[in-house]
């Protein structure tokens, strides 16, 4: 078994005494304080994740674009530089390789953001996708650290990190799913205004000799409008709240986008890119489809608990993907497959919770929206 891999933040995450657990192959800080403490200060103030065991890819030359638009699902090409975009790697078969985010940086630049697990999957895909492209793509994961001031407060305390300077355009000025450039202490550093939460809030990118200072530059800044640090139990279930999907459990390569919500995201009018054909062959009548499951108590659903049609049903019809007793609304949650004839809202079923079945009503996702 290899080494788990540790990011340029761990002494950090060690002074403040946080638990650790193997992430995609990254030794991660679960905790800090309570999976509840943190959780309801991402929601009412803001919650610092170190996030740097994603992986970043670079993407540069007059082919950058058309490369995008032909490995990815999403149509990379209309993107206007200093935006974002969520979209998907897919494999032939139309199933989901990984799920990024692609930022325009220049007219033939990007920087594509996948998941630590993902990284030599997608760095695998991209390689056998350039072709004949204009293109070079360079992993530059492990010269960088990225972390995440998520909250309602976030903005309030990047703007008063005083040593984040030349932030272009102002965070005042910048939408959602947008990113700025600027300097922390003399270093490049860019700011997303993306997450992970369903709050609103910020991704900074510094090179790793400059991570440990920020990190400290943002908890100074943040500690008297509540700003903790945060680790991925909290992370886990701010984003189950948000309806956001985990790879390995809502997204796989057995799962084709419109199967998870995704259809949307698959630009199906773009010439060509792998997968498309894949997508083109009929999904069958019965494949499952995601769905968010509510119920009363505090017994939640796990990921791999099986749902029924009925109280006495013998056959499962589906199952728990991610489920959590929500610490936001204060009732068990959980996203699930299931047949798409149980599908529609309000359906009643029920959760096989170690031998009990408890009764779960389908409903829209996301659980949470953010008030603004």
């Amino acid at each position: 078994m290899s080494e788990l891999r540790t990011t340029a933040l761990h002494d950090r995450h060690e002074a403040l005494g946080g638990s650790f657990t193997d992430f995609g192959g990254w030794l991660m800080p679960v905790r800090y304080s309570s999976d509840l403490a943190e959780h309801h200060a991402v929601r009412t103030a803001a919650g610092l994740f170190d996030i740097s065991h994603m992986a970043e890819f670079a993407v540069e030359g007059a082919g950058a674009a058309a490369f995008l638009d032909y490995a990815l699902a999403g149509a990379i090409s209309p993107m206007r530089v200093g935006k974002a975009k969520y979209s998907l790697v897919l494999a032939e078969s139309g199933g989901i390789v990984d799920d990024v985010i692609v930022y325009r940086i220049a007219e033939h630049r990007f920087l594509v953001i996948a998941n630590a697990g993902n990284r030599d999957a997608v760095a695998t895909a991209f390689a056998a996708r350039i072709g004949a492209f204009d293109v070079e793509v360079d992993d530059h994961t492990d010269g960088m650290a990225l972390m995440a001031v998520q909250g309602p407060a976030s903005r309030d305390i990047v703007e008063a990190t005083d040593v984040v300077t030349d932030v272009t355009p102002a965070l005042a000025d910048l939408g959602y799913y947008a990113w700025a450039s600027g300097t922390f202490d003399g270093e490049p550093l860019f700011v997303a205004r993306t997450g992970y939460t369903g709050e609103d809030g910020y991704e900074l990118l510094v090179p790793n000799r400059a991570a440990g200072a920020l990190w400290d530059a943002l908890l100074a800044a943040g500690e008297p409008l509540g700003l903790v640090p945060a680790g991925l139990a909290a992370r886990d279930t701010l984003r189950l709240e948000a309806g956001m999907p985990l790879y390995g459990h809502e997204l796989s390569l057995d799962i084709v986008p419109a199967q998870a919500g995704l259809g949307r995201v698959v630009a199906v009018d773009k010439e060509d890119f792998v997968g498309k054909s894949g997508l083109a062959a009929v999904v069958a009548s019965d494949a499952p489809v995601l769905v968010g499951l509510v119920s009363e108590g505090r017994r939640a659903g796990r990921a791999g608990y099986a749902v029924f049609d009925g109280a006495d049903a013998a056959t499962p019809a589906g199952e728990i993907t991610s489920g959590a007793l929500s610490p936001t609304l204060g009732h068990p949650i959980a996203m699930a497959f299931v047949s798409p004839s149980l599908s529609e809202p309000g359906t009643l079923l029920f959760i096989d919770v170690r031998g009990t079945r408890i009764p779960a009503t389908v409903t829209a996702l996301p659980f949470y929206r953010r008030n603004s």
